[in-house]
């Protein structure tokens, strides 16, 4: 099974844990046990989010790239959006959004800016 076909929604354990709920789908861990496991109960940094991973056997690969709707983004990507309240982290798979505060979907969040960075299974190198 891909990494793709792992991934299962999980909601922000709260407003400042939507890193933390990405990483969660990725990892198929607990939210709580992430942030836990990081010592952060509050917003990840991009470094935070790559050493998760890492450790997890999930790579970041390449750089951060702009995306201007769906068709531009790989299989599996990390979202860092810029929506009307925050930046914020979320999910794409196989066509889906998987965002921990607003659900699943079927297109971007609102937000006026779109970064990310294609995700890939280590052993996938």
């Amino acid at each position: 099974m891909s990494l793709a076909e792992k991934i299962k929604y999980v909601h922000e354990p709260t407003d400042l844990q939507c890193g933390q709920a990405v990483l969660a789908m990725l990892t198929g861990k607990d939210a709580g046990d992430v942030a836990e496991m990081l010592g952060n109960d509050r917003e990840t940094k991009l470094s935070e989010m790559k050493d998760f991973l890492m450790a997890n056997g999930i790579l970041l690969a390449g750089t951060r790239c702009e995306a201007r709707s769906a068709e531009d983004l790989p299989e599996i990507a990390l979202l860092s959006l810029e929506t009307p309240r925050c930046w914020h982290w979320s999910l794409f798979a196989n066509g889906t959004f998987y965002d921990p505060e607003h659900g699943v979907l079927t297109d971007f969040p609102e937000c006026a800016r779109k970064y990310y960075w294609e995700v890939k299974n280590i052993e996938n190198q």
